[in-house]
């Protein structure tokens, strides 16, 4: 377990110099217009203390959140409900790698609790440094192509990272890939949240073989490899614990991921002695998370900003918007941050769009623009954020965007 929660050791010469230095580059960062400065600050810490990290995680109840998609808003759901017993310390603006986990722990002194999002391909290591008390694992699908590992060869990493581990993981039992990588943990409470996105969930993690699906469950005929039993369960607007009792999931979040991102983390506050009611009350209190789902007023329009980065994201998205003839403006870039590779365009069902009036832009949005050609989608290409906003037809708008698209629209609007 991690060291003594609320009395935390004095920090070596060396691990505040690092401290200091990095939050002097930070400001620097921040001065300069380059953002929050998170992770140069972090880099510069963790070059003058190397173990920075661990030192700054000892004193702290640390739980980790990883997934392909729902890592920063289940932090920040979880960060909401621990706030129940005691401060928190959590990389809420979604800074994921070990630089910007350091800067935000680096602010957390006075904090009992450590709820930090990682980058998939980060999780071991940032476990192995913090030794977390829980880790929560949501689901695994493709997303950038050009830089991540195939996603059977991701969830071969976490198990082999997992091996053994003292924490708690709360993971998706209706995941197989989730499964599989948890499957090697002495101690793992299973959640049922659903899979909507199935394509890359096929084939059997264990042997390879196809993966038999009657309904809600799976298993593989070859090795025998299956769905494991859970102990807590999204039911509708309810979630299900251990006991079997039902606590209503109210949330100013939409859609049904957001109810499974809850469910998930009522099962996380659990471990730390947070009941449920209490839990998803506090989970009410988050309206926007690093702002998505923001509804913000742009050229006298209203635009609802979310967040859609891989295929699976992409499919959770469409079932969020309004009913046509709600316009949509889509905004698709392909920097280092998303990945540099747009293919994955093409595994996104863009008919489900139909009916709506649809604005293209963004870098790539004339390789987005050929897949909705393809999709036999109505669209039109824009060269601007303020160009899609004036073409778009009366009501509010739903702007879907990818990562840095997303971040640059947000600039625009001045959220």
């Amino acid at each position: 377990m991690s060291g003594h929660p609320g009395n935390p050791e004095p920090l070596s010469p060396r691990a505040k110099l690092a401290v200091t230095a990095g939050k002097a580059a930070a400001a620097v960062s921040r001065a300069a217009g380059r953002g929050s400065g998170s992770v140069i600050g972090g880099r510069v810490a963790l070059k003058l203390d190397p173990d920075l990290l661990g030192r700054l995680a000892q004193h702290l109840d640390v739980v980790l959140v990883s997934a392909t998609n729902g890592k920063t808003t289940t932090t920040r759901l979880i960060a909401e409900a621990l706030r129940a017993s005691g401060p928190v310390v959590s990389n809420a603006l979604g800074a994921n790698m070990p630089a910007g986990i350091t800067s935000a722990l680096a602010g957390g002194s006075d904090a009992k609790y450590g709820v930090i999002e990682v980058d998939e391909k980060y999780l071991a290591g940032v476990a192995r440094d913090t030794t977390p008390k829980a880790i929560a694992l949501l689901n695994l699908s493709r997303d950038q192509l050009d830089r991540a590992a195939e996603t059977r060869m991701l969830a071969e990493k976490w198990r082999e990272g997992l091996n053994g581990s003292k924490a708690v993981v709360i993971a998706n039992a209706d995941d197989p890939l989730i499964v599989w990588a948890a499957s090697s943990s002495p101690n793992v409470v299973w959640v049922a949240v659903g899979q909507e996105w199935k394509d890359d969930a096929w084939s059997c993690p264990s042997c390879g073989g196809v993966l038999q699906r009657p309904g809600d469950d799976w298993f593989c005929g070859e090795c025998g490899f299956r769905r494991p039993a859970p102990s807590w369960a999204l039911s509708g607007d309810h979630v299900l614990d251990p006991h079997g009792s039902a606590w209503p999931i109210r949330l100013q979040l939409p859609g049904r991921a957001n109810k499974a991102n809850a469910a998930t983390s009522a099962a996380v506050a659990a471990v730390f002695g947070v009941p449920p009611q209490v839990a998803l009350e506090r989970m009410y209190q988050v309206q926007a998370v690093a702002g998505r789902y923001d509804v913000v007023t742009f050229q006298d329009r209203q635009l609802r900003l979310l967040l859609a980065k891989n295929p699976a994201g992409w499919l959770e998205t469409f079932s969020l918007i309004d009913q046509p003839p709600t316009p949509v403006i889509l905004s698709v870039n392909a920097r280092g941050a998303d990945g540099t590779d747009t293919s994955w365009l093409w595994d996104v069902d863009y008919g489900r769009l139909a009916g709506h009036p649809i604005m293209v832009i963004g870098d790539r949005r004339l390789d987005l623009a050929v897949r909705l050609e393809v999709a036999g989608v109505d669209f039109r290409v824009c060269e601007t954020l303020d160009e899609a906003v004036a073409m778009a037809p009366p009501g509010q708008i739903e702007l879907i965007a990818n990562y840095t698209a997303f971040q640059d629209v947000r600039r625009r609007v001045g959220n």
